[in-house]
């Protein structure tokens, strides 16, 4: 492996939003079945062998297969900070068993012309967890690969619909005004593209930034922004950004602000340091102090940090199964759980009403028309009113309001990219509703 791959690799572990691993393209791409850590035995033995090894410094811990594995072990390669649930128990979820029926539930994925079943999926889509929630109880729960229930799994870019929670939060309770420029909140970033962007427009992603995702090309930004916030490898250049706050110091501007939906990782980080300034704490801090405390977690959540400790607020956070299905039904009922209004009606309302589907449809995401993006959540506009965060790898929090459902997945297909996963997912998930719809449950 040369040296400049390794690189990329090892600064990859920050970032944890890689499309497909680099260097790959000789590689069989093995099934689900094939590539199962289990199966793969993984980081097994004291020590393991050499081959069945994992490391951050060569990069082999975020490469497909074994990147199968550490998804569900990210705090074992790298800094972390917790989410403390406190010292309260946990509040129960109640289950009403449907797996077998689920399973069984036959859709046609898109762009292809045969029929499989819910259980077939699973493997397509290379899923490590799956948790479906009907009226508040668990009717569907499937571990898989490396993944425990008393394991966490990273979610990867859901963390940044949870960063736009705490956003929404602070927004309803009168600490951020969305209208007002983000240098009224974080003044070090007055000389940077955010100077004159509204907080509104971070929250949409519409901010007019020069910052490529583009891992294909070794010069894009996405580079320059995981090598400052890596903690474990210091900038060749002295003067290079060492840390998440420093780069967003350098973001320059491209465009105009506000014209169209861009999805780009930044924005999570600056809306994170908004919060951060607003509150006086850490994003871990305020999740934990915000929600993860009052809705009876299981267990602690964890985020990693730059040098500096700072939170990856764009995909850093890792967490049990069942408490992401906590959160995702704490959405789906407007914030209420617990006999207590967690999160203030007024931002669910707003986190509920969309964005502007003009604005996401620039983006060109063929498989999402009619989505829109609001407080860094994905919005279908579909006759459901169904909305979801999603990360790359297959991770996802699917809400359905008609349905009262809520699905919720941790994966580790070996192609990031949600168009790997869509065809799949999408249809899965509409099929799903219609069945609990139709049975009445």
């Amino acid at each position: 492996m040369k040296t400049s791959l390794t690189f990329l690799l090892i600064t990859a572990m920050v970032l944890i939003n890689i499309p497909k691993a680099q260097g790959q393209k000789d590689i069989k791409v093995l099934t689900a079945k094939e590539s199962d850590p289990r199966v793969m035995q993984w980081m097994q033995g004291n020590p393991p062998p050499k081959d069945k090894t994992l490391r951050v410094d060569d990069g082999s811990f975020f490469i497909f297969p074994g990147l199968r594995w550490s998804v569900s072990h990210m705090r074992e390669f790298m800094p972390t900070v917790g989410v403390s649930k406190g010292l309260k128990n946990a509040a129960p979820l109640a289950y009403a068993h449907l797996k077998s029926e689920i399973d069984q539930i036959r859709f046609m994925p898109l762009g292809k012309n045969q029929w499989i079943s819910f259980e077939e999926s699973l493997d397509e889509v290379y899923a490590d967890g799956v948790i479906i929630l009907h009226h508040g109880k668990i009717v569907y729960e499937h571990y898989r690969g490396s993944l425990t229930e008393e394991g966490q799994h990273t979610a990867m870019s859901v963390t940044k619909s949870v960063t736009g929670t705490l956003g929404a939060i602070l927004v309803a309770e009168g600490l951020i005004d969305p209208k007002k420029k983000v240098t009224d909140y974080v003044p070090e970033l007055k000389n940077s593209a955010f100077g004159d962007a509204t907080v509104r427009q971070v929250m949409d992603m519409t901010t007019a930034v020069q910052f490529s995702e583009d891992y294909a090309d070794p010069k894009a930004e996405i580079w320059a922004y995981s090598a400052a916030g890596n903690p474990m490898v210091k900038p060749a250049n002295p003067n290079d950004p060492n840390s998440y706050y420093a780069y967003l110091k350098t973001v320059k501007k491209k465009g105009k602000h506000g014209d169209a939906f861009g999805y780009k990782t930044i924005n999570s980080d600056a809306l994170g340091w908004i919060i951060a300034k607003v509150t006086g704490m850490s994003v871990a801090e305020v999740l934990s102090e915000r929600i993860w405390k009052k809705l009876g977690m299981e267990q602690d959540a964890y985020y990693t940090v730059d040098a500096i400790g700072t939170p990856f607020a764009g995909g850093g956070l890792s967490l049990g199964l069942r408490d992401m299905a906590r959160f995702g039904q704490l959405i789906l009922a407007n914030g209420y759980a617990n006999g207590e209004q967690i999160i203030p009606l007024a931002a669910m309302e707003d986190l509920k009403k969309g964005g502007d589907k003009t604005v996401f449809k620039k983006a060109g995401y063929s498989l999402l028309q009619g989505w829109s993006y609001h407080n860094m959540w994905w919005m279908t506009n579909n006759a459901h009113g169904a909305f979801s965060a999603r990360g790359v790898h297959g991770q996802t929090i699917y809400i359905d309001p008609k349905a009262d459902m809520v699905i919720v997945r941790f994966a580790s297909n070996p192609v990031a990219s949600n168009s790997a996963n869509d065809p799949y997912s999408l249809p899965a998930y509409e099929a799903i509703a219609t069945y609990l719809i139709e049975s009445k449950r």
